[in-house]
């Protein structure tokens, strides 16, 4: 919760400032860059990359890029979307593809952004308070929610998790998790939730709220460690959820559940700010801040999901890493194999999209929105 932190700290000192690229009336178009040859599709023919945009500046864009043309197209939504108010809006916290539609979780617009997977035009918004993240299973969307306003308050109030109908596009149950949910996986018939309690510091969750589908009820909660954040599952039917600790003397750590058991199995001594799985490796990085050092540690290793050991082996081999300011965004296109990192360099200006090969050598890179972070893979034709 560090960078939230120090954006909640501005607000309320009404430094506050909102832009968008649309200048009265003029929308100007995407800025499209060649970044590579055009490919024979996979099954995967594209992905979104959602930039976050730094808080109160409603700078919350759409980037694309296309497989077959190996075009990147900057800032898409405000032509897709010309007559959207305040464009794609303030903070995107997440971005998945679902079906024929994409979702975005818009935290301090309070909105869940649903558009045409094809034209990224809008199908519907749907309000949901401080919303973080989405995820899928059976025709439903799970969205959690802070389920308060945005500040740091040591009573701010439970969280929960929203269902809303993928068809109807209409939410239909809600359930009671634990304190500030973030990120989500389903494994069976269970929802698992890491609950991060980060707006009522120090006193942290620490927790992860099972959540049974069938009946939508929370049926255990799993002690892990506390302020949670990611959340990710294995196909084994692991779960590895990192711990942001507390940014003093309890480091960000990293726990295998094992969702048999629904206990904590294995603590993975790295700091992880970010991961994502591919096969039977996991692929993180972590830029852990002190504030009594006033330091902040980047450093980026792999994990053999198989022995649970890490391998200390940077994923990026060429020294590419080291031209890298702040790691924010990272995906593992499954069929290529192929590294995507961002970079969010100040979290005001514009970021960088990394392409790595599977090697960890450099394909390409291209500037992103501002704070560039969340991927959603596209299949099919487009």
């Amino acid at each position: 919760m560090r960078m939230k932190k120090y954006a909640l700290a501005a607000a309320a000192l009404g430094l506050v400032y909102f832009s968008s690229c649309r200048t009265e009336d003029t929308i100007l178009p995407p800025t499209v860059t060649p970044v590579d040859t055009p490919s024979v599709p996979t099954s995967i023919i594209g992905f979104y990359l959602l930039n976050e945009g730094n808080m109160g500046s409603n700078k919350a864009s759409l980037d694309y890029y296309d497989y077959t043309s190996g075009l990147y197209k900057q800032n898409i939504y405000a032509e897709a979307n010309p007559t959207a108010v305040k464009e794609l809006g303030d903070v995107g916290n997440d971005i998945r593809v679902y079906g024929s539609k994409v979702y975005a979780v818009i935290n301090v617009s309070n909105r869940l952004e649903i558009m045409d997977v094809a034209t990224a035009k809008r199908v519907k918004t749907v309000e949901i308070l401080n919303c973080r993240y989405v995820t899928f299973a059976n025709g439903k969307a799970y969205i959690s929610s802070y389920a308060g306003p945005v500040e740091l308050d040591p009573n701010a109030p439970i969280g929960k998790v929203i269902e809303l109908d993928t068809a109807t596009l209409n939410i239909t149950r809600e359930v009671i998790v634990g304190y500030q949910p973030e990120e989500m996986a389903i494994v069976g018939n269970n929802l698992y939730v890491a609950n991060s309690g980060g707006y009522r510091f120090p006193n942290y969750d620490s927790t992860v709220s099972v959540v049974d589908l069938a009946s939508f009820k929370e049926i255990k909660k799993i002690n892990v460690a506390i302020n949670l954040h990611r959340l990710k599952a294995d196909n084994r039917g692991n779960l590895y959820v990192s711990s942001r600790g507390d940014y003093y003397t309890k480091p960000s750590r990293l726990f295998k559940i094992d969702t048999k058991t629904n206990t904590v199995v294995k603590q993975i001594d790295f700091s992880v700010s970010n991961l994502a799985i591919a096969g039977d490796t996991a692929y993180l990085y972590g830029t852990e801040f002190n504030y009594n050092t006033g330091k902040t540690t980047i450093a980026f290793n792999m994990l053999d999901l198989k022995t649970d050991q890490l391998l200390n082996k940077n994923f990026i081999t060429d020294g590419t890493d080291k031209g890298v300011k702040m790691p924010y965004g990272i995906a593992i296109n499954p069929i290529t194999k192929e590294i995507f990192l961002t970079d969010a360099k100040d979290y005001v200006s514009p970021g960088t999209l990394y392409c790595f090969g599977a090697d960890g050598v450099k394909k390409w890179s291209v500037t992103t929105g501002d704070i560039p972070a969340h991927f959603a893979f596209v299949y099919g034709v487009k």
